[in-house]
């Protein structure tokens, strides 16, 4: 019988190495005779039911490491505000952290730089920044015989990358509005236009228009979105996305990648009878007449957005005055 295998992502290999440290159970491990890297490389492999690791260690052993120092668990997100206790041991958790995440080096420098000031040393684990403050009482246990000493810290700053997201009903005007800003932009900074229908070109081709594939779609866009952000660009995005789950995926991981606030949405609230008025393709026409189903609109709904930073109704608004304000924002 062939051996059982398992690929694991950034997320399962930062569980195998606290497997493998004896910070957390077996059990949260997907069963397999052996584990393989993104790449196929095995990195570990069971022997007479025990897991074995085939790779170095990138991690020190708690035993390790483990002294009287007061101890100090950096969290995600959040920089150092005060004085750290001196030689204190900041546990600073890079498990699952991508190479290419942008936030983190200047969150670990923070970290690096007090833990230094105070004649104490910084120690890294394989736990993920944004668990942190959930394993930190098991995490002081596990790395020291000191006392947790609480430290006050700030918010990380938001970088300079955002996604501006237009959502609403085909013929909204959401994505001439979008192209406005962008052209208004040009020259300015970095700036990538995601419009529904050119990434249904590429990016999406192959798509069609359940509910499924239409959810697909938007976080493909989002997951670009992510990326153009984290790396201080402005990505400009204008799909109609008419589910609030979705578009709250989309927020949820930009905002990972960018910071708090890094996500902007703007609600393009133009009402149905005006969008049909301008349906140049015939599209909503069709869609009364039942030869198109699941129509945004007619037969599919839209859910409008609770939490839009911004809403324009371009029936009522110039494209001028509409993008004045989507710019503000940016400011």
């Amino acid at each position: 019988m062939s051996a059982r295998s398992v690929t694991l992502d950034d997320s399962l290999s930062a569980v195998l190495d606290q497997v493998l440290l004896g910070l957390s159970s077996d059990d949260r491990l997907p069963p397999a005779d052996v584990y393989l890297d993104e790449e196929g490389t095995p990195v570990a492999t069971r022997q007479n039911g025990q897991l074995v690791a085939l790779r170095a260690p990138r991690w020190d052993r708690p035993d390790d490491v483990r002294s009287d120092a007061p101890v100090v668990v950096a969290t995600g997100g959040a920089l150092p505000g005060a004085e750290l206790p001196a030689g204190a041991t900041v546990l600073l958790p890079m498990g699952a952290v991508r190479p290419d995440n942008a936030r983190v080096p200047a969150w670990a420098a923070a970290w690096t730089r007090a833990a230094t000031a105070a004649g104490g040393r910084v120690v890294a684990v394989p736990v993920a920044p944004e668990d942190a403050a959930e394993r930190a009482e098991a995490l002081v246990a596990a790395y020291s015989t000191g006392a947790r000493a609480d430290v006050a810290t700030d918010a990380q700053p938001t970088g300079d990358g955002r996604t501006l997201f237009f959502t609403g009903l085909s013929g909204s005007g959401k994505s001439t509005v979008a192209r406005a800003v962008v052209e208004q932009l040009a020259g300015t900074r970095s700036i990538t236009l995601l419009d529904g229908d050119v990434v249904r070109t590429h990016l999406s081709k192959g798509l069609g228009f359940s509910k499924e594939d239409r959810d697909v779609n938007i976080r493909r866009i989002g997951w670009v979105a992510a990326e153009v952000t984290k790396h201080g660009g402005l990505a400009v995005c204008a799909p109609i996305a008419p589910y609030d789950a979705t578009r709250q995926w989309v927020r949820s991981t930009v905002e990972a990648a960018g910071g708090p606030g890094s996500f902007l949405l703007v609600w393009v609230s133009t009402p149905l009878e005006e969008c049909e008025k301008r349906d140049v393709k015939g599209l909503y026409a069709k869609a009364r007449r039942g030869e198109i189903t699941g129509f945004t609109g007619i037969d599919d709904p839209y859910e409008a957005p609770a939490d839009a930073a911004l809403e324009l109704d371009t029936s009522k608004l110039s494209l001028d005055d509409a993008v004045a304000k989507v710019l503000g924002l940016l400011s």
